[in-house]
């Protein structure tokens, strides 16, 4: 069993800058995939980026030059760094652990609202 937590959600204004956090309860440093995903309402859930155990990343178009992910293995720790908000960006943002040894987690959401 592993515990995703998530923080940094909140309220910014358009252009401004929020950076999300995942700490899992278990050590990271072996997980081949981590991912951050979103979900506005009525829409499905879709991938804002991921990265793998090497560091190599993928972003969504409507977020590539904007969103960074990174991962701090010596803190089990998971980071979104959102840049230049738009008001699209808004939406329950979840992290995401793909592990050949644990299995599929999920974190349990954090909001984020940007407002024009």
């Amino acid at each position: 069993q592993v515990h995703l937590v998530e923080s940094g959600g909140g309220l910014v204004q358009t252009g401004g800058s929020l950076r999300l956090s995942c700490t899992a309860s278990r050590n990271i440093f072996s997980v081949e995939a981590m991912g951050w995903y979103r979900q506005a309402p009525g829409k499905q859930r879709e991938l804002v980026a991921s990265i793998t155990s090497g560091g190599n990343t993928n972003y969504a178009g409507s977020v590539k030059g904007r969103f960074t992910i990174s991962r701090d293995n010596a803190k089990n720790t998971l980071y979104l760094q959102m840049n230049s908000l738009k008001p699209e960006d808004t939406a329950v943002y979840y992290c995401r652990i793909l592990s050949s040894d644990w299995g599929n987690y999920w974190g349990q959401g954090a909001q984020v609202t940007v407002s024009s």
